[in-house]
């Protein structure tokens, strides 16, 4: 199982943001981590522009966005960024993306969510023309009309990975895409639920056996601060609680909430978590590093003893 970071959810002085987002994709890079991935927040630094700059920042580590919502950007300019971004990268960049979530969509945007399954259909239909090569993109399906020419560039396309947690999504990531990319699943629901249904629909399609992302939250501390770092964990991570996707897939596996997927405790007990991730199918880890303490020097401190023990394992385990 290859150890990735996710880095960017933090909320930072605006000032820095951009130097900060930086550092943290040189770090890993450094480190010897083998991917980046950058979550797109609603009221947040667009994802794809970062990852186009951390390309121009590291040399070898995968970048990706985990995920960029099909609904809010035309596909051709979807295309058009992502291409981009893969040139920046040079052909590092993985595209991560799914149909979010109702609450963003429709109550924050005033987009339609309907038939999310169907609407990333009909966008991966439109990303296979563009990212084909140079050329015209002629589609025409249940939501786009397209004859378009894109002339970005010859290289290789980008990796595409699908956020999928219901049965549907899934098999569409397995039959059309490089994988998933998940957040909030435990071992249970990727090793019963996730993986076999993926797996299945890849092999039928005749496609390579899909790739895993499990997004998941890692705080090393000592036994008895493991209830503090869950309870942050809740805390700040407590958004995607409200979700019914969400919800629909923490009903499939044995946490009830993000603090019981947190990996915390001692060395030996994250090393052992982090195994049963990897026993469950993963085949990629984005940690979400969460520090615990009082006040700006504890949780600096936190953050950079996780890190340190991570990266001494990277890039996979």
């Amino acid at each position: 199982m290859r150890l990735g970071v996710m880095v960017g959810p933090e909320r930072r002085r605006y000032a820095t943001k951009l130097d900060r987002l930086l550092a943290d994709a040189r770090w890993a890079d450094d480190a010897g981590f083998a991917s980046v991935w950058m979550p797109q927040i609603p009221d947040e630094f667009d994802a794809m522009t970062a990852v186009a700059l951390m390309g121009r920042e590291t040399t070898r580590i995968e970048l990706g966005t985990a995920v960029v919502p099909t609904q809010t950007r035309h596909p051709i300019a979807l295309a058009q960024q992502a291409l981009s971004t893969q040139m920046a990268c040079g052909g590092r960049f993985s595209l991560g993306l799914g149909p979010s979530h109702h609450w963003i969509v429709d109550d924050m945007l005033g987009l339609s969510y309907d038939r999310p399954a169907a609407q990333a259909r009909s966008v991966l239909d439109v990303l296979d023309q563009a990212f084909a090569g140079p050329g015209m993109v002629d589609v025409e399906n249940e939501h786009h009309r397209i004859h378009n020419p894109l002339d970005i560039t010859d290289g290789p396309a980008p990796s595409v990975l699908l956020a999928a947690l219901g049965p549907v999504m899934l098999r569409l990531a397995g039959e059309r895409t490089d994988g998933t990319i998940l957040w909030l699943a435990d071992e249970r629901a990727i090793g019963e639920h996730i993986a076999p249904r993926l797996t299945a629909a890849s092999e039928s399609a005749g496609r390579p056996a899909p790739r895993i992302i499990a997004g998941v939250p890692v705080c090393l501390c000592a036994d008895d601060e493991v209830g503090t770092a869950r309870d942050r964990a809740n805390r700040i991570l407590s958004e995607a609680d409200i979700s019914p996707n969400y919800q629909a897939l923490l009903d499939r596996g044995d946490a009830e909430n993000v603090g019981d997927i947190l990996i915390a405790g001692d060395e030996a007990a994250v090393i052992a978590r982090l195994r049963s991730f990897a026993a469950a199918g993963v085949t990629d880890l984005s940690i979400r590093v969460v520090p615990i303490g009082e006040g700006r020097d504890e949780l600096l401190a936190s953050s950079r003893r996780t890190r340190e023990f991570l990266a001494g394992l990277a890039p996979e385990i």
